[in-house]
């Protein structure tokens, strides 16, 4: 089901004491081969975390031997000394495995401007090691678990080989990815420019377009491992397609799971003039507190829809806009359509669409509603 669901892998995940709670947090996840393939994406947050300066780096030749992974600390804003810790946890993963520490890519979560107390890091990475085995992925996607409720793993099964991932996120969930990691392999044999080509494709219509609350992480990191074990060579269109089909679910679990929300919802832009377009439109709804907080209260007010939709630079005439919410249209041609009082958000899963008649291009942003549940943990977050 997760990271070790594809041959050629193995994973661990064990308890190393970073977290108060005593919960698993050190993962690893390492590609056996015979190929090692690899493509990753990171935040485009401008202050980001000492892993994904190493990472970014570790990853630019296009091979990954291992991921080390830890939840308990994010290692973000913490200077030399951080980067230092990183280079540590690289190389001390590398010695254990036998590989050289520029083909680990390192991923931290957890709280920023705090240290990691690598006299129990270290030994973490020790024991993740020795742990090491070919169904070690669901222990894995437990580890680097912070605030979610539940761990989050897919599968994908092509022609002759498999995709399988796991991730980590519930809040702050916003593009430039998450504050979310996410590890994907896969069996096929692909070679990393089209790797890299598959995934930031993949991300772009997925994890990009999953919108929780507007805010943007220091850790941000998408890897994608390729090991060649089944010796398939697939189709790169349909490969692609299965790639995206993983992160679409994992994407999904991610909002489903996001820090005290009560709906899932799909706000999606159709007859845009442009891709862009319907991506901004949904976007600005997506981020709109009144909007969200309408929904938690199961209030169809879909004058906030068209509030946020008004504030974007997209091509449409206001006197056109059509609004539908959970299959009831609310709003005809900028004005009063049918009543609200027939729209049910009882449900978990809103659907919300907003009709430009201004081209044929559509988007769908992913978001969920805003919940006093919500404000409590971000606020206890650091406590």
């Amino acid at each position: 089901m997760s990271v070790t669901a594809a041959q050629g892998f193995r994973a661990a995940g064990v308890t190393a004491g970073l977290k108060a709670s005593g919960n698993p947090d050190v993962a690893l996840v390492v590609n056996d081969g015979p190929a090692k393939s690899a493509a990753a994406v990171f935040t485009s947050n401008r202050v980001a975390a000492a892993p994904v300066h190493w990472s970014r780096q570790a990853i630019s030749d296009g091979r990954a031997d291992a991921v080390i992974l830890n939840s308990g600390g994010a290692n973000a804003c913490t200077g030399p000394e951080g980067f230092q810790n990183t280079h540590s946890t690289a190389e001390k993963t590398a010695a254990l495995l036998g590989v050289s520490a520029s083909d680990v890519v390192v991923c931290s979560t957890g709280l920023i401007g705090e240290q990691l107390p690598m006299d129990k890091l270290l030994p973490g990475v020790e024991a993740a090691a020795a742990a090491l085995n070919n169904d070690g992925g669901a222990d894995a996607a437990t580890a680097i678990m912070t605030t979610d409720s539940v761990a989050k793993q897919s599968r994908f099964d092509g022609a002759g080989y498999v995709i399988g991932g796991m991730a980590k996120g519930a809040g702050m969930l916003a593009p430039g990815l998450a504050t979310m990691l996410v590890v994907i392999t896969t069996d096929a044999h692909v070679e990393a420019p089209a790797l890299d080509m598959a995934l930031r494709e993949a991300t772009r219509v997925t994890f990009d377009r999953t919108d929780s609350d507007g805010c943007m992480s220091t850790n941000d990191t998408v890897v994608l491992l390729a090991s060649g074990a089944s010796g398939a060579v697939p189709d790169l269109a349909q490969f692609s397609a299965g790639l995206t089909t993983v992160c679409a679910d994992l994407a999904r679990q991610l909002i489903t799971d996001a820090e005290g929300a009560s709906h899932d919802i799909a706000v999606t832009t159709i007859n845009a003039a442009s891709e862009r377009d319907a991506e901004v439109v949904s976007r600005a709804v997506a981020r709109s507190n009144l909007f969200k907080t309408a929904i938690f209260g199961k209030d169809p007010n879909w004058g906030r829809v068209l509030s946020a939709v008004g504030t974007t630079d997209a091509a449409f005439e206001p006197d056109q806009l059509n609004v539908t919410m959970n299959g009831v249209q609310v709003c005809r041609n900028g004005g009063v359509g049918d009543s609200r009082d027939l729209v049910d958000l009882e449900a978990r899963e809103v659907i919300v669409m907003i009709d430009l008649n201004a081209g044929d291009k559509s988007a769908t942003i992913w978001t969920n509603d805003l919940t006093h549940e919500y404000v409590h943990e971000n606020s206890a977050y650091s406590s």
